[in-house]
């Protein structure tokens, strides 16, 4: 299942440091010292491991439930949730969907032209939506689910909006008593012990699963297969997860520290969740992957010493140095998510860091708060010293480029098809000019994936941070005086985010692109270098 190319003495070593520490055996006997000497976010934290099995359980009522939501004309399903409540979700959908069964429309954003696309798109009587939060105070979705659910009243009646909407959430979480208020139709209460990264085979995952008609014993029977190549029996050279966490980790001890997947487009959306999965897990005390996603292959010579390629199925070829990972389609999807979920969970115990917290993610969300409270207690709105995004201010930025280093585009901006289509070309641009890894991530949406890392990693990172001014707001229902509408939540967001980084020491720009992003975009192109003694 996982082919490399080079020779086995380079990651045997990272290997038997696995096999001598029986580091297998304990995880899956849930010893939280593989990882820290307390049990704090790690004993809660395992579920994951025995998702194959015990999700099992639930088959029938969710084809029950589904069956009966799908026979309601339902055209869509509306997930609300960030991070590891919508991106395993959003994989299944892309990779699996089914002729004749609802769309799925991911709302992880904040951006008010984003949301008002979807509100325009999505009839309440023919769309079914669900409310997805672990802990039950995500402000973004609940932000969103305000927003929402006031559209489905104003359609439907309280009765028939609460009719609409199911909660997928911990036992006890706010948003348990929130559903009740509101009648929701349904609320499925997760298994605890599984941390939102580590979810997609949880009811996460699987509800959208079922209410998009997917095959739900096909997902779990292949996870559970490799998790049985996985197990605490198995020798360590034969088990492919640890074989994968000793190739990673064989190559940070040589620099390439920058994991390049490269993935065959139908299977493209998988680099979305495995990004998060990767980043949070290993970006902390100063060490971690950084996922590279999305990035086009590029001629060799544009490619620093510091990237492995990690090729995703078959037909993909890539630079080297590589690792293959076996992914035949669609039918092995559960598999590869507890393979890269053992893998990961191994990788964090050859760099010494807990995969399973997120030290650094509150920072970025306190700062968030404070600036929303100064609006509410002062009527202060957001600001921050913004530059022009002019070709002598973009290759100001991509001077200060130094090996080893990465790019990352943070785009607080509507992820329309034409803006993603610049971006990419923009950070094509950087990565040919400074020979930089580069990664780019929609804001607030990249907060609950690579956020982690940006902060918690050993501070290669270039963020280059982009804001718009909205045309238009979309309004958030609440019962203050002084209500906040998404156009003051996005950018509270991405200057919180800004804040947070400056903080850390990160280099920093932050650009705003204006009313017209597409022509600030066009504009964005890299000249010469400036000339020496001028400005």
């Amino acid at each position: 299942m996982i082919r490399v190319g080079q020779e086995p003495q380079a990651f045997a070593p990272r290997l038997d440091q696995l096999d001598a520490a029986n580091v297998i055996p304990r995880v899956w006997a849930g010893d939280y010292t593989v990882w820290e000497t307390g049990p704090t976010e790690i004993t809660n934290r395992l579920g994951w491991l025995r998702a194959p099995e015990t999700m099992r359980e639930h088959l029938v009522s969710l084809r029950k439930f589904a069956t009966a939501v799908r026979g309601e004309r339902c055209d869509a399903i509306a997930l609300l949730g960030m991070g590891g409540s919508s991106l395993a979700p959003e994989t299944l959908a892309t990779m699996s969907r089914v002729a004749d069964g609802p769309r799925l429309v991911v709302l992880d954003t904040t951006h008010p032209g984003a949301v008002r696309r979807a509100i325009d798109a999505l009839d309440p009587a023919r769309t079914f939506y669900i409310v997805s939060t672990k802990s039950g105070t995500t402000p973004e979705t609940l932000a969103l689910f305000r927003t929402f659910h006031r559209r489905a009243v104003d359609a439907l009646g309280k009765d028939g909006a609460g009719a609409r909407f199911a909660a997928i959430t911990d036992p006890g979480s706010p948003l348990v008593r929130l559903a009740h208020d509101f009648g929701f139709r349904r609320v499925f209460l997760n298994d605890p012990t599984i941390g939102g990264r580590y979810s997609a085979l949880s009811l996460v995952g699987l509800v959208p699963a079922a209410l998009l008609g997917l095959d739900l014993e096909e997902l779990l029977d292949s996870a559970r297969a490799i998790a049985g190549r996985c197990g605490p029996s198995v020798p360590v050279d034969r088990n492919p997860a640890a074989l994968l966490a000793a190739l990673l980790a064989a190559h940070i001890d040589g620099g390439r520290d920058k994991a390049t997947f490269v993935i065959p487009k139908p299977l493209a959306s998988f680099g979305d969740w495995v990004e998060q999965l990767i980043a949070e897990s290993t970006g902390k005390r100063g060490t971690g992957v950084v996922p590279v996603v999305g990035e086009p292959i590029g001629e060799a010579a544009v490619y620093g010493m510091d990237r492995v390629f990690v090729r995703l199925g078959s037909d993909t070829e890539s630079p080297e140095p590589s690792i293959a990972v076996d992914f035949p389609g669609v039918e092995s999807l559960g598999a590869q998510f507890f393979l890269w979920e053992f893998a990961t969970a191994l990788l964090g115990h050859l760099l010494k860091v807990n995969p399973f917290d997120q030290p650094d993610v509150e920072s970025s969300k306190e700062a968030t708060r404070r600036i929303l409270a100064a609006y509410r207690d002062r009527g202060l709105r957001p600001e921050r010293e913004c530059i022009r995004l002019t070709p002598e201010a973009l290759t100001e930025f991509a001077t200060q480029a130094m090996p080893g280093d990465y790019i990352a585009l943070l785009a607080y901006l509507d992820p329309r098809s034409e803006t993603r289509r610049r971006l990419q070309a923009l950070r094509c641009a950087l990565r040919d000019k400074t020979h930089c890894a580069t990664t780019l991530g929609f804001g607030p949406r990249y907060l609950h994936s690579t956020g982690q890392l940006h902060k918690g990693d050993c501070g290669r990172g270039m963020f280059l941070l982009l804001v718009d001014d909205p045309e238009g707001d979309v309004a958030i229902p609440d019962e203050t005086s002084r209500s906040i509408g998404l156009r003051l939540l996005v950018h509270a967001q991405a200057f919180g985010d800004a804040r947070s980084l400056s903080d850390r020491g990160r280099r920093l720009v932050v650009a705003d692109l204006g009313r017209d992003v597409a022509a600030s975009l066009a504009n964005a192109t890299l000249g010469r270098p400036p000339e020496e003694g001028t400005t």
